[in-house]
């Protein structure tokens, strides 16, 4: 009986592999069971929802001034005039962006829409002479047999269309609501935020075990880190991206320069798929009204690509994510997947802390476990020592 349980404490109870193997089928159950009662989380799910916008829009704006705060406050000034300068200055530009900005920008808009028929009437005329074409008719004899499959289609995706966006209309008075709430509420959590996000990381801290709280506090300040320099740095890159097309649009005489631009500004805040989006409006115009214009453009954008690569980001952003950019894309297209665009947006700063949280749990098993010890010396690098 005792050789069984000596056997069997052996084989199981002291066996690595096989309670790790119990660890991960108890962490599978927990999350079966969680599955089956779901319901109870709703409410949470929608606390969460409804805070979610506010807290991210401040989070963000958090990160982008808090060194201004950090900055004042060095230089003697109380953090809660500070705050108030900062937010006075804020108010001052947002007066000058709504004054001259957005006029502009409304007026280019409606500038547009009032000459999309043209451009819909060129992009139709070009298509009549392209069917005309001897190309256009081995095309058609060859998805001739698939047409009506084609059409069936194109026909249910239609449908499918136009019930979803007939379904969006009657959530438009909750969004809304969300908007003016989030708009709302963000300068009263950014300013709790400012005047006391350095007490945070001890709050947390002080609601863990004493033994957790070094390494905790480890993995907060790496986060912080990543975060910070993420946002400030993507933020003044298409900043700078937005001003450097504006100037480039106005130089080629492009359309609609101005909104173009912002556009651009916009979309490069999402890296690699961004540029791809942000140039897309400008080609179709340029496409539609020369191919000289259309070349110039193509010269434009490689350039600000050029000095966004080699001098403005590696300037800004630094190394600080050390992450590869095929790695990049796919955590982008696998979040857009997932989330939509919020996931597009925040995929890569929520890769990079998902990163140093992994790394240290993983530094943290290696401690524990005794799995990742020194590996032993080969006999062939052992004669070859000895040689």
């Amino acid at each position: 009986m005792k050789q069984t349980l000596s056997k069997f404490k052996q084989y199981f109870i002291e066996n690595k592999f096989v309670l790790g193997l119990l660890i991960l089928l108890l962490v599978g159950l927990n999350i079966l069971v969680l599955t089956k009662i779901s319901f109870i989380f709703h409410p949470l799910a929608v606390i969460i929802e409804t805070v979610a916008a506010p807290i991210i829009l401040a989070g963000i704006s958090y990160y982008l001034f808090n060194p201004i705060i950090d900055f004042l406050e060095r230089k003697g000034w109380h953090r809660g005039w500070s705050i108030g300068l900062l937010y006075l200055i804020i108010i001052g530009i947002l007066v000058l962006v709504f004054s001259f900005v957005i006029p502009a920008v409304r007026d280019q808009i409606i500038s547009l829409v009032k000459s999309f028929p043209g451009y819909w009437d060129q992009i139709t005329d070009k298509f009549n002479e392209f069917s005309r074409s001897p190309i256009f008719d081995q095309i058609k004899d060859k998805l001739s047999g698939n047409m009506s499959d084609i059409m069936k289609t194109v026909s249910e995706k239609g449908t499918s269309v136009v019930n979803s966006a007939i379904d969006s209309i009657g959530n438009i008075v909750g969004t809304v609501t969300e908007v003016v709430l989030a708009i709302v509420t963000t300068p009263l959590v950014l300013f709790y935020l400012l005047k006391d996000g350095k007490k945070l990381p001890d709050f947390i801290l002080k609601m863990l075990p004493v033994n957790g709280r070094a390494h905790t506090r480890q993995v907060l300040i790496e986060s912080n880190h990543q975060i910070s320099s993420y946002i400030r740095g993507q933020i003044i890159v298409s900043f700078c991206i937005g001003i450097l097309l504006f100037i480039g649009y106005l130089i080629i005489g492009l359309p609609y320069a101005l909104t173009l631009a912002i556009v651009a500004a916009c979309t490069s805040i999402v890296p690699y798929l961004g540029p791809a989006i942000a140039i897309t409006p400008a080609l179709i115009i340029a496409i539609v009204t020369s191919p000289w214009l259309l070349l110039k453009l193509i010269v434009v954008w490689v350039l600000v690509q050029l000095l966004e690569g080699k001098f403005i980001s590696p300037q800004i952003m630094g190394k600080t994510l050390k992450v590869h950019p095929i790695t990049i894309l796919f955590v982008i297209l696998v979040a857009g997947k997932l989330f939509g665009v919020l996931g597009v947006i925040f995929a890569v700063p929520g890769y990079a802390v998902l990163k140093v949280i992994v790394t240290h749990v993983f530094i943290w098993f290696k401690r524990i476990s005794g799995l990742y010890g020194e590996q032993p010396e080969s006999e062939y690098a052992a004669e070859q020592k000895n040689e």
